[in-house]
């Protein structure tokens, strides 16, 4: 009997599972020794028991299961604790589920105001379905709820990087994520004379596009935003980080370097460190917009 691979996905966008779809002629390769038991995205197979009696949620058992998504509301959690329940090796897929993404950006508002801006209506009109499953107070990355065996960050995480991960489970390999972010990966170059402030990017940074990136000087140093110092590197590959190849800084999107890192406070770091006035940045919370999850994100207390 080859080994059983499960998919779930909670709150998320489906780029992790497109992700995986573009591995292309490997994917072929990886599907004719395994046997996918659930993946609501890409075949019909319901959650027998579903809504029939204390939202029960019956999956099938499994060797693997990847979950993308963070963990919004109820039915997002029975799903979640039927995976771990059912899989032997649980992994968290792309950075909604190992940091929360996106969608944790919510956290910075309670509950009940972010359904209201959401939902909004005319006044005095109560728009919240109140078909949608309970809300949890904030979104959380799955490892704040369950155990989690293997984290694979990225939005969406590279294809080939995917593809390594559940192979390096079936042959029960041990896995080397990389470790180093993405300033350490990047080829720009680097005078240590950078500007005095950051600015917001409105503005192309200089370069010359006939030239290779590694002719560039570093975006950092030019005064733009870029998260390359405390952001985990890998969606290049071995080669140039995807942004930079692109001539855009690191927005953040793989979550911080180091396990338990803060975007924000080591960015804050990173400024100061080179003389850079950090007083420039406008939205300081915006460098938590990939990783909001673990109590990073938090309503803001009006002042009085």
């Amino acid at each position: 009997m080859p080994p059983r691979l499960s998919f779930e996905w909670l709150h998320a966008c489906s780029g992790c599972e497109i992700a995986l779809l573009n591995c292309g002629e490997r994917l072929l390769g990886l599907l004719n020794r395994v046997e996918i038991v659930h993946f609501p995205l890409l075949m019909d197979h319901k959650y027998r028991g579903w809504g029939g009696g204390e939202g029960e949620v019956n999956l099938p058992e499994a060797e693997i299961g990847l979950v993308s998504g963070g963990v919004a509301n109820e039915e997002h959690l029975l799903v979640l604790r039927a995976m771990r329940e059912q899989c032997r090796t649980l992994i968290s897929f792309g950075t909604c589920a190992t940091h929360g993404g996106i969608p944790a950006l919510r956290n910075q508002w309670p509950i009940n105001e972010a359904l209201r801006t959401v939902f909004a209506g005319q006044e005095g009109k109560d728009l919240v379905p109140t078909e949608i499953p309970a809300q949890l107070d904030r979104v959380y990355s799955i490892d704040e709820k369950v155990r989690v065996d293997v984290s694979l960050p990225g939005c969406p995480p590279r294809p080939e990087m995917i593809l390594e991960v559940i192979e390096a489970q079936l042959e029960r390999q041990s896995l080397h994520l990389p470790s180093k972010s993405v300033c350490e990966t990047c080829p720009a170059v680097r005078t240590g004379k950078g500007q005095a402030a950051v600015r917001r990017f409105l503005a192309n940074a200089e370069y010359d596009p006939e030239e290779p990136v590694d002719r560039m000087r570093c975006l950092l140093e030019q005064g733009l935003l870029c998260m390359g110092p405390v952001t985990a590197g890998g969606c290049g590959g071995k080669d140039t980080p995807l942004c930079i190849r692109a001539r855009v800084p690191c927005r953040g999107c793989y979550g911080p370097v180091r396990q338990g890192g803060n975007q924000l406070l080591d960015m804050m770091n990173a400024l100061a460190s080179n003389g850079i006035d950090h007083r420039g940045i406008v939205d300081r919370t915006s460098l938590l917009r990939f990783s909001g999850a673990h109590g990073l994100l938090r309503p803001r207390r009006h002042k009085i």
